[in-house]
């Protein structure tokens, strides 16, 4: 069939509009944990377009010595157009309300504004299990997330939809003891790997009496260390989903992970 000049120009500025909107939705995805930093570069279908950068967390992990690290990693990969970024606390309108396993500094900090200023990009700052829940929720009734890391993270979907503002890991939970208290890093180190999949295969029921989930995804680093079989509607999900869950950010309206 024959193809007019002006309709091949109209399809190659068509493919070329398009590749080059592609171009534009390149994220940085940086997931900030109590123990260590990761960082990869995601297309805009969330695939990873560069090697993953991971770093140890300073030691008094200060929003100072965070952001000087953040700088370091960021050089070290290609250009971007916009950021993600997952954090182990309660984040409300960019502001880190908690921070348990970092520094008392970061309560009340403007870390979304911060880098919005720093990195002259588009930022969104996260709960860092929420980022992760949305690279694994099928956004599908009520979804339960919860991370198994340095401490305890959760986050809550309705169809889809994040409930802002949920953390469980401070909770009280048994013999004064929160759950991040028995199910976190520490309690993993004090109980050992056998009491420890004891507490969290105790903890499962308990947690779907209280919230009626219709799923329940378990990721974080110690996730790996499960040695239980889950019930049907519960899946251990990768903890690269707490990166690759940064494209999946963007793909949400920006009052939803507020």
């Amino acid at each position: 069939m024959h193809m007019s000049a002006h309709s091949a120009k109209g399809i190659t500025r068509e493919k070329r509009t398009a590749s080059s909107s592609a171009a534009k939705d390149t994220t940085l995805a940086i997931d900030i944990g109590g123990t260590g930093i990761k960082a990869i570069l995601l297309d805009a279908k969330g695939a990873p377009a560069s090697e993953r950068q991971r770093a140890l967390t300073p030691n008094r992990a200060t929003p100072a010595a965070v952001l000087k690290l953040l700088d370091a990693m960021k050089s070290k990969l290609g250009n971007f157009d916009r950021v993600s970024v997952g954090f182990p606390g309660v984040v409300k309108k960019g502001v880190t309300l908690t921070a348990h396993n970092l520094h008392p500094k970061w309560v009340g900090f403007e870390f979304e504004k911060v880098l919005i200023r720093r990195w002259k990009k588009p930022v969104r700052v996260a709960n860092d299990a929420a980022v992760q829940g949305f690279g694994a929720i099928h956004a599908k009734g009520v979804e339960l997330v919860i991370t198994l890391g340095t401490g305890l993270g959760s986050s809550l979907f309705i169809d889809g939809t994040l409930v802002p503002g949920l953390e469980l890991a401070h909770h009280p939970w048994r013999k004064n003891k929160t759950y991040e208290d028995d199910l976190g890093k520490k309690g993993f180190e004090k109980h050992g790997r056998k009491k420890w999949n004891k507490l969290v295969e105790h903890a499962i029921p308990q947690l779907e009496a209280l919230f009626n989930y219709d799923h329940l995804y378990i990721g974080g680093g110690n996730a790996a260390q499960i040695q239980f079989q889950l019930p049907p509607h519960v899946t251990r999900v990768s903890n690269e989903d707490g990166l690759l869950g940064g494209a999946a950010l963007w793909r949400r309206p920006m009052s939803e992970h507020r």
